[in-house]
């Protein structure tokens, strides 16, 4: 069985073109664009900033079968993929881990207990900030906007879309955004 699931990943990567992502040590998928960062918020906004990108947060955990969704079906797909390098700084959060993460607000708690502090409850959680955040506000409350779960290829490329254009601060919100998209991609 090993060598067929493995046939078949290297069949659908040449097929799409993108590189999929691999599972680390710690059981999280590694995509080639996520940051290796100190996890403090701050610095990776400046960082994002500097860069030109927007700060992307993605939580996930070990064995969870929709971050597995999004890492083998979602994000390989060239154009979603090649948006997420050009667009968006992402930095992974370990919903279970240890490693220490610094909020907006300066307090610092190990990752299990910052996404308990962020309310996040799914996984995967993706995260959105603006390019700047207000002194003392926790990224919970900082961010933009949220995906909790899998979703498709629309619903991705959509979303990742809407927060670059700033589609928060519009009158469109992203369900509206998002129909009228997919009404365009469809033809």
């Amino acid at each position: 069985m090993g060598k067929l699931f493995t046939a078949c990943v290297v069949l659908v990567m040449m097929a799409t073109g993108a590189v999929a992502a691999n599972l680390g040590d710690d059981g999280l998928h590694k995509a080639p664009w996520m940051r290796e960062t100190f996890k403090d918020l701050s610095e990776d906004l400046a960082e994002a900033n500097a860069e030109g990108k927007r700060l992307m947060v993605i939580i996930e955990q070990r064995g969870c079968i929709y971050c597995k969704k999004m890492h083998e079906e979602v994000f390989p797909i060239d154009e979603i993929a090649g948006y997420i390098e050009e667009n968006f700084f992402v930095v992974q959060i370990n919903m279970f881990g240890d490693v220490e993460v610094t909020d907006f607000d300066g307090e610092a708690l190990p990752e299990k207990e910052m996404v308990k502090k962020w309310g996040a409850l799914f996984t995967p959680m993706i995260l959105f900030f603006p390019t700047q955040v207000e002194d003392g506000v926790s990224a919970g409350k900082a961010a933009v906007a949220t995906m909790p779960g899998a979703f498709g290829r629309y619903t991705t490329f959509n979303m990742l879309n809407w927060v670059v254009e700033e589609g928060y601060d519009g009158d469109e919100g992203f369900q509206r955004y998002h129909a009228r998209k997919f009404a365009e991609q469809s033809k």
